[in-house]
């Protein structure tokens, strides 16, 4: 009897353990970045607060929030640039340790203004083609021939907008499978960041990369984005993909007499517009909420707006 017990108590164990760990290694393989409970304190205060995620191939994800909401730190930790409590995996790879093996497949930009004035153009590109195993100087080079970039201009010479061509052609020749952005057109004028998104779409992403990028404009970047991810005070209070975003949120400017059944759906936000109320619903049917006015789609940027005022 007692070992018929045991059987059953081992068989149910084995089989727990198992599927935790099948479960673990699958979540491994299908995701290019998992975190799970990230944390961070700088002395009592918590920038990170039990971060959980995951980023599949083939993904734009950006992440929004206000500043020192810690969008920077989570970088760094995908990045292994800074210690942190929980378990982060890129590319199956645990970046506090194993950052070197990691920095083969990960390329990143913190902004695009801080290159050394001094440096020339075909300086830049030879020593990423010495430090980057995996960068292909001729396709810099032929991004470079279609710009007014000279192989012997120096940063100092260039406008931003120059200097911003000069790191996409240093990025897109790095075949890595995952490209932090954090602000990467920071300073730009509209022109120029508008064509280094879409020189970042058409000539750097396929199905095999993932981008993440962080940014302050969140319009400019709704188009190329599959996934959003919303931090605020070191948490995520977001994380969905713009398909789901789309199909979640709906905005109602609300007919007078519809006012307090509509607050009775729990709106996210409300607001006033020319003496009509506003209000933002998450996960209420348009068959329900037509009856209350007319239905707008909000964009990425209202969300975002909405969402921290309500976290305020």
């Amino acid at each position: 009897m007692t070992s018929s017990v045991n059987s059953s108590e081992n068989s149910t164990v084995n089989s727990t353990v198992n599927s935790t760990v099948n479960s673990t290694v699958n979540s491994t393989v299908n995701s290019v970045i998992s975190a799970r409970g990230i944390s961070k304190h700088y002395g009592k205060k918590p920038v990170l607060d039990g971060l959980n995620f995951e980023i599949a191939p083939g993904r734009i994800v950006g992440l929004i929030g206000p500043n020192g909401s810690g969008k920077t730190t989570t970088l760094n930790a995908i990045l292994g640039l800074g210690d942190f409590d929980g378990d982060m995996q890129v590319l199956g790879l645990d970046p506090r340790t194993q950052r070197d093996a990691l920095m083969n497949d990960v390329c990143f930009i913190a902004d695009v203004a801080i290159l050394p004035r001094w440096l020339k153009v075909k300086d830049a590109i030879a020593f990423v083609e010495g430090v980057h195993p995996r960068f292909n100087r001729a396709k810099a080079e032929q991004y470079i021939a279609n710009t007014k970039l000279k192989p012997d201009m120096k940063v100092k010479a260039m406008s931003k907008g120059m200097v911003a061509q000069l790191h996409l052609a240093l990025i897109m020749a790095i075949d890595a499978k995952v490209l932090v952005l954090d602000e990467p057109t920071l300073g730009l004028d509209i022109l120029y960041r508008k064509q280094f998104y879409q020189n970042l779409l058409e000539d750097y992403f396929d199905e095999n990369k993932s981008i993440i990028i962080t940014t302050h404009q969140v319009e400019e970047v709704e188009h190329i984005l599959s996934d959003v991810i919303f931090i605020n005070e070191g948490k995520i209070v977001l994380d969905t993909s713009m398909e789901q975003l789309g199909t979640r949120f709906v905005e109602v400017s609300l007919n007078p007499e519809s006012l307090e059944q509509a607050k009775s759906l729990s709106p996210v936000d409300q607001r006033s517009v020319f003496g009509r109320s506003i209000m933002l619903f998450d996960g209420i049917g348009k068959d329900v909420l037509c009856k209350l006015g007319d239905l707008r789609q909000p964009g990425i940027a209202d969300i975002y707006v909405a969402m921290m005022r309500g976290a305020r």
